[in-house]
């Protein structure tokens, strides 16, 4: 049986490594922002039923005018998140409609989630009640000291945590409930709390083109990897704005 998904798209992160005029979850890439390539993993996908996309107040007046009538008109509800990832998704919660089973917490500038790694992640936490991608970490890793190598860490066994983080809708507000008796520095991602809980986390295992932009380096990444699958052609008459429907 299929469960009601709900997709929390988190883009109010300050971006402060990728520097510039504009921040890395609204520059175009390919034709279409950042953020909005990441809301339409989930909008294609019959069991989402529901996308929230939380922003930064700041940046209110820019989705608004470029992006929001389209927004509206596909049924995103755009909310204002907070400085660090848990407090989005905190407000994110108290938004979500009462017939969805799963959660998916998706960072914005991870735009390059595959439709197969997504439906795979999504089916596991249906079985598991909590999943996310991760990749094998491959390259040597050093702990470093006073800018000198204090010794090379054993990378057997290491994987990269990804996005989306899909988890049961009760065991998601159960995590966060316990948010408070945890150090809040410690918290990198919605897996944690629900570890932290003594819950397991199911991997799917992922792989490196699952890449989230940090640094401006990482757009022609981006954009190559994007190129170099095939696109959805869409239905019916092809007319001369369907690069700009958002």
């Amino acid at each position: 049986m299929s469960k009601n998904v709900a997709a929390i798209i988190c883009a109010a992160g300050p971006g402060s490594r990728f520097g510039g005029k504009r921040k890395k979850q609204f520059v175009d890439v390919v034709g279409r922002a950042v953020f909005i390539r990441s809301i339409e993993l989930f909008d294609n996908r019959d069991d989402t039923k529901q996308i929230l996309l939380g922003i930064s107040k700041e940046d209110e007046e820019i989705v608004s005018v470029k992006w929001g009538p389209n927004l509206e008109f596909f049924g995103i509800k755009t909310f204002f998140g907070g400085s660090e990832r848990f407090e989005t998704i905190q407000s994110a919660l108290d938004l979500l409609k009462d017939d969805i089973d799963l959660v998916a917490v998706h960072d914005a500038c991870r735009c390059c989630a595959s439709e197969k790694l997504i439906e795979e992640v999504i089916t596991t936490a249906a079985k598991t009640g909590a999943a996310i991608p991760a990749c094998p970490v491959t390259a040597t890793l050093k702990e470093v000291k006073d800018g000198a190598i204090a010794r090379t860490v054993d990378r057997a066994g290491l994987f990269e945590a990804q996005t989306p983080q899909v988890f049961a809708t009760a065991l998601l507000r159960e995590a966060y409930a316990n948010l408070e008796k945890l150090d809040k520095e410690q918290v990198t991602d919605d897996a944690f709390l629900v570890e932290a809980l003594g819950h397991e986390v199911s991997i799917v295992e992922a792989d490196s083109s699952n890449v989230k932009i940090t640094r401006k380096s990482d757009i022609p990444i981006v954009e190559a990897i994007i190129k170099s699958r095939p696109q959805a052609k869409p239905e019916g008459p092809i007319g001369p704005y369907i690069e700009a429907q958002w």
